[in-house]
C-alpha cells in the first residue's frame, strides 16, 4: 500500500456563524456534524457548562424555531446561505435565577438576553422598574459611582430604558439620567456579578419573563387565544391581555401533551377533569409548543429530584466560587476602602500641607511686611530723632531768635523812643526852618524890594545925573568919544566914589542873600533826605516788631 494511501482524506466543512447576545463568532463544521455537535462546541468556546437553559435559534421563511440537537445540521430546514447564522439564546428559563444559575457566564447571557428583551418590549416593565433595573445595569456595566468621573452626560450613549417609557413621559434625556443615576449611587460596593443577579431577580418577578407565546384557537376557524409556555407550565391568554392568563396548567397537573399535526392535547393529572385541546395554524407552530413543552417539563421534574453528581459538583464549585469572589470582593472593598481612606488622608494631608505652606507664605509676608515696618519705623525713628535734633536746634535757634528779639525789641523801643525824640526834634527843626524860611523869604522879599527901590534909585540917580552933566556941560556932547562915566570920573570923583561904593554894596548884598538862599535849599535838601531816612527806619522797625510779634 502507498503512503498516499495511508493519508486521511480531510473532512467536508461547511461554515457558520454564531451571534451571542454580545459578540459573534464564527466556526467550521463537518458535514456530517448533528446540531449537539455544534452546539457542544459553541458551548465548549464560551466555557459553558449549563447547557440545558440555551439553544441555536434560526429564522427560517419568517419564523423563528430551534436546532434539533439529534438531527445532523445539514439536513434541517436551515437557511441556504454561506456561513449559516445561528443564534445563541436561551430556550428554557430557570424558576429561581439565583438558586438555578451556577456560572457566571450562564449569568452574564441570561442578563444580557433579558434585558434585550426589556428594551425590545417583548417583556413588559413599569416605568418605576425599568428605571431601578437601568440603574442595576448601570452598575454591572461602569462599577461605583463616582461624581468625578461620572459627569453629567455619561450616559448619553447607553440604551437603558425602553422607547415606550420614554414616549410615556414628557422628560429629557438628563432627566432620566439623573434619575437613573440617583438609583445608581446607591449600589456602591455591588460587584458586576451582583449587579446582574440582582436585575435578574427583578426581572423573573415580571408577568411576561420566561413566557414564550403561541397563536392558537380552540377551534380550526378562529385565532383568539394565545398560548404561553414558561418554567411552570401552559397559560392561556385572551389575544389582547399577555399578563393575566384566563387558565393556567401547572406542570405538575399535567399527565400527558399529545401533539397530531395541527392539534394540541392537554391532559390534566386529575382524570375527572376537562382534556384542553386547540389548534394551531402551523404544523411547525405546533412541533415548536410541543419541544418547549417538553424541554420546560424535564426542567420542572429534574428541579423537584436529586441533583446529579455532575450538578453537585458544579453547585459546590459555584458555592466556592461565590465564597471566593465574596471574599475577594470583601477584600477588593476593604482595599478600596483603605484606598480611599489612604486617599483621603492624603487630600487632608495635602489639604493641609497647603494650608500650611499657606499659613507659612503669610506668615513669610507678614514677616516681610513685619519686617519693611520694622525698617520703616527705624527710619521715621530716624527721622523722627533728626527732626527732634532739628526741632531742638530750631527751639535753641528760637530761644535765641526770642532773646534777641526781645533785645532788638528793647533796642526798637529805645530807637523807636529815640528816633520819636527825633521826629519831634526833627518837626521842631522843620517847624523852625518853615519860620526861619519864612522869616528868610519875607526878608530876601524885603531886601529885594530894597534892592529894587535902590536900583530903581540909581536908575533915577544915573538919568539925573546925566541930565545934570548935560545941562552943565553941553560941549561935552559935541564930543560923544567921551563918555559921561569918564568925565564922572574925571570931573566928579567924589560923587563917582559914592556911586560905585553903593553899588558894590548892593552886589554884596544881592550876593549874600543868594547865597544864603542856596544854603537854605541845600539845608532842606538834606533834611529831607534825613527825613526819609527816619521814616524807612521806622517801617522797617514796625516789620521787626511784627516778626517778633509772629515768632512769640
Amino acid at each position: 500500500m502507498s503512503i498516499r494511501g495511508l493519508k486521511k482524506k480531510p473532512a467536508k466543512t461547511f461554515k457558520v456563524r454564531i451571534i451571542t447576545v454580545d459578540a459573534e463568532m464564527e466556526f467550521s463544521c463537518e458535514m456530517k456534524w448533528k446540531g449537539k455537535d455544534l452546539f457542544d462546541l459553541v458551548c465548549r468556546a464560551l466555557g459553558l457548562r449549563e447547557t440545558w437553559f440555551f439553544g441555536l435559534q434560526y429564522t427560517i421563511k419568517g419564523m423563528c424555531t430551534w436546532l434539533k440537537m439529534d438531527k445532523k445540521v445539514l439536513d434541517q430546514e436551515i437557511p441556504k446561505e454561506d456561513p449559516i447564522s445561528f443564534h445563541f439564546l436561551a430556550k428554557f428559563y430557570p424558576e429561581k435565577v439565583e438558586e438555578e444559575l451556577l456560572q457566571e457566564i450562564t449569568q452574564h447571557l441570561f442578563f444580557l438576553q433579558v434585558k434585550k428583551q426589556i428594551l425590545d418590549e417583548e417583556i413588559y416593565c413599569s416605568p418605576e422598574a425599568t428605571v431601578l433595573l437601568a440603574s442595576y445595569a448601570v452598575q454591572a456595566k461602569y462599577g461605583d459611582y463616582d461624581p468625578n468621573f461620572h459627569e453629567p452626560g455619561f450616559l448619553a450613549h447607553d440604551e437603558l430604558l425602553p422607547k415606550r417609557v420614554l414616549r410615556q413621559y414628557q422628560l429629557t434625556a438628563e432627566m432620566w439620567e439623573e434619575k437613573i443615576t440617583a438609583w445608581y449611587a446607591e449600589h456602591r460596593g455591588i460587584a458586576r456579578d451582583e449587579a446582574e443577579m440582582n436585575y435578574l431577580k427583578i426581572a423573573q418577578d415580571l408577568e411576561m419573563y420566561g413566557v414564550n407565546y403561541f397563536p392558537i384557537a380552540q377551534n380550526k376557524n378562529h385565532t383568539d387565544l394565545l398560548l404561553g409556555v414558561d418554567a411552570k407550565g401552559i397559560h392561556i391568554y385572551s389575544i389582547n391581555n399577555r399578563f393575566s392568563p384566563n387558565k393556567s396548567f401547572e406542570w405538575s397537573s399535567i399527565r400527558n401533551i399529545s401533539c397530531s399535526e395541527k392539534e394540541l392535547t392537554i391532559k390534566p393529572l386529575d382524570k375527572k377533569a376537562e382534556v384542553f385541546k386547540f389548534f394551531s395554524s402551523q404544523l411547525k407552530v405546533n412541533k415548536l409548543i410541543f419541544q418547549l413543552c417538553i424541554g420546560n417539563h424535564d426542567l420542572f421534574m429534574r428541579r423537584r429530584k436529586v441533583d446529579s453528581i455532575e450538578i453537585q459538583q458544579m453547585k459546590a464549585q459555584a458555592r466556592e466560587e461565590k465564597a471566593r469572589k465574596k471574599m475577594e470582593n470583601q477584600r477588593l472593598a476593604r482595599e478600596k476602602q483603605l484606598r480611599e481612606e489612604a486617599e483621603r488622608a492624603k487630600e487632608e494631608l495635602e489639604r493641609r500641607l497647603f494650608q500650611l505652606e499657606d499659613e507659612a507664605r503669610q506668615a513669610n509676608e507678614a514677616l516681610l511686611r513685619s519686617q519693611e515696618a520694622a525698617e520703616l519705623l527705624a527710619e521715621k525713628a530716624q527721622i523722627a530723632e533728626e527732626e527732634a535734633k532739628l526741632l531742638a536746634q530750631n527751639a535753641a535757634e528760637a530761644e535765641q531768635e526770642r532773646q534777641r528779639l526781645e533785645l532788638t525789641a528793647l533796642k526798637s523801643k529805645e530807637e523807636k523812643r529815640l528816633m520819636e525824640q527825633k521826629m519831634r526834634e526833627a518837626e521842631l527843626i522843620t517847624v523852625k526852618l518853615v519860620k526861619e524860611s519864612d522869616r528868610r523869604a519875607k526878608e530876601a522879599e524885603h531886601l529885594k524890594q530894597d534892592l529894587h527901590e535902590a536900583r530903581e534909585a540909581e536908575r533915577k540917580a544915573k538919568q539925573k545925573l546925566l541930565d545934570i552933566t548935560r545941562l552943565n556941560y553941553p560941549h561935552m556932547a559935541k564930543y560923544p568919544q567921551y563918555s559921561p562915566g569918564d568925565s564922572r570920573e574925571a570931573n566928579f570923583d567924589k560923587g563917582s566914589t559914592k556911586l560905585d561904593l553903593k553899588d558894590i554894596d548892593l552886589k554884596r548884598l544881592s550876593f549874600e542873600i543868594e547865597r544864603e538862599r542856596l544854603d537854605y535849599l541845600e539845608k532842606s535838601r538834606k533834611f529831607e533826605d534825613r527825613l526819609k531816612e527816619l521814616k524807612s527806619e521806622i517801617h522797617a522797625l514796625k516789620l521787626e516788631e511784627k516778626q517778633a510779634g509772629l515768632y512769640s
